[in-house]
C-alpha cells in the first residue's frame, strides 16, 4: 500500500519569527518562499504544518 503524500508551499517569510518556527520549516524542507515539497502524510508532519500554518499552505498538486 503507497503512502500518501500532501504538497506543501512556503507563502510566508521566517524573518522576525521565533527560531523553533524557522527550524520547523527548515525539517518540513522548506528554503525560500514559493517552495513546494512533497512529504508523507504522518501525525508528526501534521504537527510541523499546524505549527507554522500561517507560513505555509497545502496545495492540491505540483
Amino acid at each position: 500500500m503507497a503512502s500518501k503524500t500532501i504538497h506543501v508551499k512556503q507563502i510566508g517569510s521566517p524573518i522576525r519569527r521565533e527560531s523553533s518556527q524557522r527550524e520547523t520549516l527548515i525539517g518540513l524542507g522548506l528554503r525560500r518562499l514559493g517552495h513546494t515539497v512533497s512529504l508523507e502524510d504522518t501525525p508528526s508532519v501534521r504537527g510541523m504544518i499546524r505549527k507554522v500554518s500561517h507560513l505555509v499552505e497545502i496545495v492540491d498538486g505540483r
